[in-house]
């Protein structure tokens, strides 16, 4: 099952960040959300979902709420040719300590795993410190999004962050380039 991966965090990257969103019908993809998949779809890449929803543990909605959102995402981006090779997401709070909640690299290496990837040859795409962290940690190329809280964000996670693009077009631009062998170094 190898091949070339993206791996996005969801909220803030693919779709609209809603504290806890627990309801399929508030799920809405982010500007760009699109035609940014879709590219990279084209250019042969498969794409993995790395989520925290620690609102699971918070006892705020269930596991099949977090799975009904994901399902609604995935319906929405299925007639764009979009889909994903995985998802995966950890319910437990920060207080936790587990090994899953990004930045422990624990669903990566689950992914890894279970689709025969070397987390260093992926790029990590999100709109928060801790997507930077987890793919700093694994050692993938990191890519922050503006979207979501990227933004905000960009301050805080410059030392993980090794590129910086305004949405999921720039993105799949950005990893054109790179492939192409134009964008040398990193930023």
């Amino acid at each position: 099952m190898s091949g070339r991966y993206v791996i996005l965090d969801r909220d803030g990257t693919v779709i609209e960040d809603k504290h806890y969103l627990c309801d399929p019908a508030g799920v809405e993809l982010v500007p760009g959300a699109v035609e940014g998949l879709r590219r990279l779809v084209d250019m042969g890449y498969r794409l993995v979902l790395l989520s925290n929803q620690s609102g699971v543990n918070r006892g705020y909605f269930d596991h099949a709420s977090v799975r009904a959102c994901n399902e609604r995402m995935a319906e929405l981006l299925r007639p764009h040719g979009v889909r994903f090779a995985a998802m995966y997401y950890c319910p437990h709070t920060p207080e936790e300590n587990c090994d899953c909640r990004k930045p422990a690299t624990g669903l990566m290496e689950q992914a890894a795993r279970d689709l025969g990837f070397d987390p260093a040859d992926v790029f990590m795409v999100g709109d928060k410190s801790a997507d930077m962290g987890v793919g700093r940690k694994a050692g993938a190329t990191t890519i922050l999004v503006r979207t979501g809280k990227g933004a905000a964000h960009e301050p805080l996670c410059r030392d993980e962050t090794d590129y910086v693009e305004d949405d999921l077009v720039g993105v799949a631009e950005r990893i054109a380039s790179l492939v192409a062998g134009e964008g040398e170094g990193r930023a």
